[in-house]
């Protein structure tokens, strides 16, 4: 019997598919592309209707020629790269190289990775789409005009080793935008006033803020003010004008898409936009797990859509009653709607099949692939429940010509929040907020008035999860897109990560600068969401590809080619340190690099002498008395280590404090539990001193001994030993 070859892109998809599809199948992986552009040439003859110049990747002759042999041994070859247009342009790709017509019905795809799906894919080929095949290659071409035409200008202008984007440098700008705001802003001073109130002189407290002053809405600008009308208040009478009970409901969130996916992983899980797409990925293909073998956990994680299927619905909804019963059950399944650009291409993000729940797979998963299966998983059944319901009880009081307001609620039925809470950046944790039995006319006395100042604040930096969010709302790249942007713009040095932030540097600012000055379109936010439905239309057979690229370069050709003789070459400011070069003498000036800034000999080439820039910490070397300074690892994160290194090995992820061990005189450390309790311990790994809490959190247990324990302690020697291994093998950076 004749065998067929599957063609995927990843040894894990391979070994999963085989599983299901039996002996007459052979399924082998392509390893991603296997022809593109060539690195070291333009590839692309703009005379010849932008002709792009293909060729087979370096590296990849052995898995070109083991795929050619066996498609010559088999009588069928199915082409199943991922379900995408990236996914269509592999397959197209792999048609050239192993001749197979471009109409005849060799593409299968599929949006999980499960028997049934793969099976059912197996059943219904269908040629390759070209027009998919022509927006990939026309997003690819312009991104290869951008990138080899624009990026040597930086070069020559600024400094080498630049790129420009046609994506990457519109969220460089939007990052710019924001920091020029942050910087330009005013803070204005408010005040407000908040009343603690009882019904009688033994009846709980309970607060309610100033709204108004003549039934207008208040507004105090200084303390004068505030002094004035908390005088007024403390003589007056206050008295219930109206109770206001009703029933709020609060709405489940849709199940993931790739952008709210990298979001709440960024927000609850602290992962970066890439390690969320490169998990995911691996939940995807699928993982070993005990006697079923390999299985895909999820369905394709690279959609826009929040759609389900009905039979996962059903599914659904199965689970829920069994698990929760039919109070949390919703009559029927909820619909949600996906933004006017999706693609709708695939369905939301969500497990493939609900037997696999996270407590019963968790022993065969890696911590943070359960992490994130976890938050998918419950993300896709609370989207399937009921709504969250609350009490809540609104409290208008009158105090002469002034008006107060209380505010209480009380979760009345958990609903999907019993699963699942989606977080927002701004989010303030909603909690139970308790207010007496109070009635229209009620009198009421005062306790006391809390005045208070506040300033204005400018708007935050971008986290990822809200550039990531931004990035979507202004249909700027695609859900693919997203990760790999973030990776360029660090790497570039355009921007920093600094406590989870990003803030641009120096050399962000000139590139942006120049690029609004003279490449209008590139850095337009506008037109660059344009360009993204311009591609769709392509995708969709409504735009030619070669039409589109010629409307974009004529007007980009004419400005680089201004941009060229106008341009002249823009110094980038330094920086200089008081800090004198060990090999030369000359004062050391800060530079930036892909890790952060440092110092380095303005002499170079001459001289390459570099040093770290260390912030002291102002606490003593347990082992050797020198100071404990702030480093970064390679990934940004924060870790305090001798200013002696490598002589001394001595590090902590723990931030060190002013006060001493009363025990051994080391200094104490701020110990953060991911259950966000705070203890003092330390720094000493010798000493067991412990002290209660810094901040306010839940307490620590007690061992019987009536002493703090030190909390996993094991682990967190192990983690110590790993941090100090692995900051040897990084010592050249640090």
């Amino acid at each position: 019997m004749t065998k067929s070859l599957v063609v995927v892109e990843s040894p894990a998809k391979a070994k999963t598919i085989e599983k299901f599809l039996g002996k007459n199948f052979t399924v082998r992986a392509s390893m991603g592309h296997l022809r593109d552009l060539p690195k070291s040439q333009f590839g692309i003859d703009i005379e010849d209707h932008f002709k792009p110049k293909y060729i087979n990747i370096r590296g990849k002759g052995d898995i070109i020629k083991s795929l050619k042999d066996a498609a010559k041994n088999s009588d069928k070859v199915y082409l199943a790269s991922d379900p995408d247009r990236e996914g269509e342009a592999i397959a197209w790709h792999l048609a050239h190289i192993l001749n197979i017509p471009e109409d005849k019905a060799c593409r299968i795809e599929f949006n999980e990775i499960t028997k049934s799906a793969i099976q059912n894919a197996v059943k219904r080929p269908r040629p390759i789409d070209v027009a998919r095949v022509d927006a990939q290659q026309a997003r690819r071409l312009l991104d290869r005009l951008v990138g080899y035409k624009l990026s040597p200008l930086l070069w020559r202008k600024v400094r080498k080793g630049l790129s420009a984007g046609r994506v990457q440098s519109v969220a460089v700008r939007l990052i710019c935008d924001r920091e020029n705001e942050i910087q330009a802003f005013v803070p204005v001073e408010y005040w407000s006033i908040t009343a603690k109130l009882r019904e009688s002189a033994k009846a709980p407290l309970f607060e309610a803020q100033l709204i108004t002053i003549d039934d207008k809405k208040v507004e105090i600008s200084n303390e004068e003010q505030a002094t004035k009308i908390t005088e007024e208040l403390k003589r007056t009478q206050y008295i219930v004008k109206e109770v206001k009970r009703r029933e709020r409901r609060r709405n489940p969130a849709p199940p993931f898409t790739t952008s709210s996916l990298q979001q709440d992983a960024s927000r609850k899980l602290g992962f970066t936009s890439r390690k969320t797409m490169m998990i995911a990925q691996q939940l995807y293909e699928g993982l070993d797990v005990g006697s079923r073998g390999p299985v895909g956990l999820i369905t394709y994680m690279r959609t826009d859509s929040t759609r389900i299927a009905e039979s996962a619905q059903q599914d659904a909804r199965a689970y829920i009653e069994q698990k929760y019963g039919n109070d949390y059950l919703p009559g029927k399944s909820p619909v949600y709607t996906s933004k006017k650009s999706a693609q709708d291409a695939h369905e939301a993000i969500r497990p493939t099949d609900l037997s696999l729940a996270p407590d019963s797979i968790g022993k065969y998963l890696s911590k943070d692939q359960l992490k994130l299966y976890t938050l998918i998983w419950g993300r896709f059944i609370a989207s399937q429940m009921n709504a969250a319901v609350y009490d809540t009880l609104t409290v208008d009081i009158s105090a002469d010509h002034y008006g107060l307001r209380a505010t209480g609620s009380r979760l009345k039925f958990a609903g999907f929040m019993a699963v699942y809470t989606e977080s927002r950046d701004d989010e303030e944790k909603e909690k139970d907020t308790n207010l007496p039995e109070l009635t229209s006319g009620q009198l009421l006395r005062l306790s006391k008035l809390f005045p208070k100042q506040h300033f204005t604040e400018p708007p935050p930096r971008y986290t990822e999860a809200s550039l990531v969010k931004v990035l979507e709302e202004k249909g700027i790249g695609r859900p693919s897109t997203y990760a790999p942007i973030i990776e360029t713009i660090l790497d570039r040095g355009y921007v920093l990560r600094v406590e989870k932030k990003f803030q641009p540097t120096e050399l962000g600012f000139v590139v942006v600068d120049l690029l609004k000055q003279y490449f209008t379109n590139i850095v337009d936010v506008e037109f660059t969401a344009q360009m993204e439905g311009e591609l769709d239309e392509i995708a969709e057979g409504h735009r030619s590809r070669i039409g589109l690229l010629n409307e974009f370069y004529e007007p980009f050709a004419k400005t680089l080619a201004h941009a060229e003789e106008e341009i002249g070459h823009v110094e980038l400011p330094v920086e200089v340190s008081d800090v004198p070069c060990e090999n030369c003498g000359k004062l050391m000036v800060v530079k930036q690099g892909r890790y952060g800034i440092f110092l380095a000999c303005p002499g170079f080439p001459e001289c390459r002498n570099t040093k770290p820039i260390l912030k002291d910490t102002g606490a003593k070397c347990p082992k050797c008395g020198d100071s404990i300074v702030e480093r970064r690892t390679k990934r940004g994160r924060i870790f305090y280590g001798c200013k002696g290194y490598p002589a001394c090995d001595f590090v902590t992820w723990d931030m060190p404090l002013q006060e001493t061990c009363p025990v051994c005189g080391t200094f104490m450390t701020k110990h953060r539990f991911k259950n966000g309790r705070v203890i003092s311990q330390c720094g000493n790994e010798a000493c067991t001193t412990r002290e209660a809490e810094t901040e306010s959190a839940p307490k620590p247990k007690v061992a019987s001994g009536g002493k703090i324990k030190k909390p996993a302690k094991a682990k967190a020697d192990s983690q110590v030993k790993r941090m100090k291994q692995s900051t040897k093998r990084r010592k050249s950076s640090v």
